[in-house]
């Protein structure tokens, strides 16, 4: 899902993809457990931020997903979420750590973690 919301940024914006190998898991509750990761979108020089964001809240109206933006989000930027109204699934698209990036960060749905297993660690 990550990679088909960088694919929504026109094509010659993008300087580099860096999809996060690995995340993290984070419990629901009880049981239940979400994924959640990330991925940064380096812009083509002399790219805007915030046109792009607005772009990719603009595909996804009338979807599967409720939109929440924040303006300004804690980064100081334009920011929307995607979330779903039935799980914990969420997507997460502003303005990255570093100038002219994108951060997309995400949390999947809760699923059932086997009892006894860890987990810590990256996932």
């Amino acid at each position: 899902m990550e990679l088909e919301i960088v694919n929504l940024i026109p094509e010659g914006k993008v300087a580099k993809v860096d999809l996060k190998a690995t995340g993290t898991l984070l419990t629901c509750s009880g049981p239940l457990v979400n994924w959640n990761g990330g991925t940064i979108v380096t812009l083509s020089a002399g790219t805007e931020l915030e046109p792009l964001v607005r772009e990719i809240e603009a595909k996804y109206r009338d979807s599967r997903f409720t939109i929440k933006t924040r303006d300004p989000s804690p980064a100081g930027s334009y920011e929307v979420q995607l979330r779903s109204p039935d799980t914990a699934e969420i997507y997460i698209i502003g303005a990255g750590w570093d100038p002219d990036t994108i951060l997309i960060t995400s949390s999947s749905e809760c699923f059932t973690w086997p009892e006894g297993d860890y987990k810590g660690g990256a996932w």
